[in-house]
């Protein structure tokens, strides 16, 4: 009887051993891809505030970028500038082999209240194509027109060095930076037109994306981001603001009565695009702090972005958190001692490069990761765990694919904090979290570690289901 106990205690032992080491192997067998990825800090490290601030002066010397200004003369107005900016993506393209598919968008407005007469808007398009998913599309924009006081002043000086010289010059350092990598998805370099009279260049390119089936990851545009002395009497170099809808734009009342039971309120893909942008901030991006202003733009005005949001992008504005009045749509005067204009003493062209490097970081990052997480869902109602399920891409899209990440935060918190990498399946069970209590999402990461942006499951959180 002794021999029989000790060696059903022997027994017991090894089979715990066993049980043990089966469960290390399954363990171990999940491997997670890398977290740190210093080829982007080297894209950081290599946008140059000399090239930039080349640029922008450049740009500047064309007198005025008015939309409705000379496109004859090859030394002013916005028909110079926008032959400029093409000459020089070619230019780019060149020094990579032809990288860059370079080409205008183009289509005339009549009859508006800020183009009264027939006129042409002509966007200037940059296009790296993405070696394993290029029809999915990060998009970096910039506005090439400037206005002064009167929006219909096409006449007068305007030089718009940051407003926004600054953002097209910081759209072209992108292309120089990362023209010299290739990406799983495609990364668009784009100066749009017509922004100050009515927003037209951001229409014509998302029209033209939803006619010709882009899948739109993001767009971020940059509005402003040169200048770091408020009117308020701040100077501040290491903050910049994100602006992104809570909501989108196309959600249907369907949707929107799904959404009072279910959340999502601040989960729009915009919304967790400028969450991507704040966590590249403080992990590659130093001494740049990001303000995520719920809110799809400043109060009462508008920006390139909203007509991406208006037909259902995922679309956000970058640009500086202190702005100056006195450098915004004026005509360059003197008033009693108080200068009046957008000229090139306004920029900081150091700051101009960080917010590019931004930029840049952001889309390398998002177009080495596959596409996030397509018809992602949530269930848990009275039940001790949550549960969240999602559709895994097929094919080429699947190529540099190893798995997802489940991401949770209390319903108060601003950012993702916490998360899980549960490898290449289709579903997880997060045992002992309560559904009712936190806001969940789902991110895909590739082979080498770069994620997607977190998608919140629903129609309140969906990138577009086109997996």
């Amino acid at each position: 009887m002794k021999k029989i106990k000790n060696i059903t205690f022997v027994s017991l032992i090894f089979c715990g051993l066993a049980t043990l080491t089966s469960l290390y192997s399954q363990a171990s067998e999940l491997t997670v891809p890398p977290s740190e990825h210093p080829v982007l800090r080297t894209i950081q490290q290599n946008v140059s505030h000399e090239r930039i601030k080349a640029d922008v002066t450049k740009l500047v010397s064309f007198d005025t970028r008015h939309t409705l200004s000379d496109t004859k003369s090859n030394s002013t107005g916005i028909g110079a500038a926008r032959r400029w900016i093409k000459a020089e993506f070619d230019r780019i393209s060149k020094q990579c082999g032809g990288c860059l598919e370079v080409f205008y968008q183009k289509q005339t407005f009549s009859g508006e209240k800020r183009i009264p007469n027939p006129t042409e808007v002509v966007n200037v398009i940059a296009v790296k194509r993405g070696t394993i998913d290029p029809n999915r599309y990060i998009v970096m924009s910039g506005d090439i027109d400037s206005r002064v006081t009167d929006p219909l002043n096409y006449k007068s000086t305007s030089p718009g060095a940051n407003d926004n010289a600054s953002g097209v010059a910081g759209v072209i350092e992108a292309a120089r930076v990362l023209s010299k990598y290739d990406f799983d998805g495609s990364v668009v370099f784009a100066a749009l037109s017509g922004e100050e009279q009515g927003l037209f260049g951001g229409k014509i390119m998302a029209e033209t994306a939803i006619k010709e089936n882009w899948r739109i990851e993001a767009v971020i545009n940059n509005d402003m981001i040169g200048n770091i002395a408020g009117i308020n009497g701040v100077i501040n170099n290491t903050t910049a603001r994100v602006f992104s809808e809570g909501t989108r734009y196309v959600e249907t009342s369907e949707e929107a009565k799904l959404r009072r039971f279910t959340g999502g309120e601040v989960d729009s893909p915009s919304r967790n695009v400028a969450r991507y942008i704040d966590k590249i901030a403080d992990d590659y991006i130093p001494n740049l702090d990001v303000m995520m202003i719920y809110r799809l733009d400043r109060f009462s005005r508008g920006g390139h972005h909203r007509p991406f949001n208006k037909v259902g992008y995922p679309a956000v504005r970058i640009m500086e958190t202190n702005e100056h009045y006195d450098r915004q749509h004026q005509d360059i005067r003197n008033e009693n001692g108080r200068e009046y204009g957008d000229v090139l003493s306004g920029v900081d062209f150091a700051f101009n490069a960080k917010l590019t490097s931004l930029n840049a970081v952001t889309m390398a990052s998002m177009a080495w990761a596959p596409a996030p997480p397509a018809h992602v869902k949530i269930s848990g109602a009275v039940k001790p765990s949550t549960t969240l399920s999602w559709k895994k891409p097929t094919g080429k899209m699947a190529r540099n694919a190893a798995g997802y990440r489940v991401h949770w935060r209390l319903t108060t918190d601003a950012n993702w904090t916490n998360s899980e990498y549960v490898g290449n399946v289709e579903t997880f069970k997060l045992k002992n979290i309560v559904i009712d209590n936190y806001f969940f999402g789902v991110s895909s990461v590739s082979k080498s570690g770069f994620e997607s942006p977190v998608v919140f499951p629903g129609p309140a959180g969906s990138f577009g289901d086109y997996q």
